[in-house]
């Protein structure tokens, strides 16, 4: 077993993003076991099965398939940083924050809480489509079918461990292979379209990221299947834009409608005005509204 820790950033609450992290028992792609995080993660040359404990305002992480030598550290660093979006110096949403009647109070509940993301473009893509228009729970069965059928799975200390089905897995996929798991055949169709669009190099994390935010935003939505709102989640989740903001998202509404005791839901023209204040830190501002939830 090989170990190594990160150092984190005062405002970074290991408890709430463990809360985020446990929100679905259909949940795949990870597991949470007395307070330790189980992922698997995929390497260039390996699949790392990582084991991620609290320590003293520090993340240790344990590759429990690796020995004592391990040359893959900063790639797992990397990845796992950009996970529980440790790069981003959240002082300054909270010295914006702590003064408004809308988010002070959630700031205050929810310090250290950041944006737990999928650092994957393709998962994070695919996971948003899988999600449209139905529950939450649903879409958690969903996605446990999709990856138990087609992705990769490993089994180490009495743990299963999966990765997320590859594009040139899915890309392969139709209609006879996605129905039977009780997805649409719009979502089959987007499914599919999206993973082509990777094996043809239509799109990439690497390309994406070199883009500034309108130019992203448009180029992830000329993928058939990825409107305003899929676009927005992914450049909030895999890109950490601090401006993506999901403006359409119910649960958006109903936060605000709640917080302000508000008899209906807010106008979308209402939901951009409240949002002006929160200029260059809309993702965080939708995430500390969803948490209200």
């Amino acid at each position: 077993m090989y170990q190594f820790s990160i150092p984190l950033p005062l405002e970074f609450s290991f408890d709430r993003c463990v809360e985020f992290l446990l929100r679905s028992p259909k949940e795949i792609l990870h597991s949470v076991t007395e307070g330790k995080v189980y992922k698997a993660i995929s390497l260039p040359s390996f699949v790392a099965l990582t084991e991620i404990s609290f320590e003293n305002h520090h993340l240790t992480i344990r590759i429990l398939n690796a020995g004592l030598k391990f040359k893959d550290q900063i790639l797992v660093e990397e990845y796992v940083s950009q996970w529980f979006d440790l790069y981003t110096d959240l002082k300054p949403f909270y010295a914006m924050a702590n003064n408004d009647k809308l988010l002070g109070p959630l700031v205050k509940q929810f310090y250290g809480y950041r944006i737990v993301g999928q650092p994957d473009l393709f998962e994070s893509l695919i996971w948003a489509v899988i999600g449209q228009q139905i529950n939450l729970s649903f879409a958690y069965t969903l996605k446990q079918r999709f990856v138990e059928s087609f992705g990769y799975r490993e089994i180490a200390q009495n743990k299963t461990f999966y990765l997320f089905p590859k594009p040139e897995e899915v890309a392969k996929l139709n209609d006879a292979d996605l129905l039977p798991l009780q997805f649409s055949k719009q979502k089959s169709k987007y499914v599919v379209e999206i993973a082509k669009a990777f094996v043809n190099q239509e799109v990439s994390k690497e390309s994406i990221a070199k883009l500034p935010f309108e130019e992203a935003k448009e180029k992830l939505m000329s993928i058939k299947g990825v409107g305003n709102w899929t676009a927005n989640y992914a450049l909030m989740k895999t890109f950490r834009y601090p401006n993506a903001f999901p403006l359409e998202d119910a649960g958006v509404h109903n936060a605000i409608k709640n917080l302000k005791r508000m008899k209906e839901k807010p106008t979308l023209d209402q939901v951009r005005r409240i949002f002006k204040k929160y200029k260059g830190w809309e993702a965080y501002a939708t995430l500390y509204l969803w948490k209200s939830l």
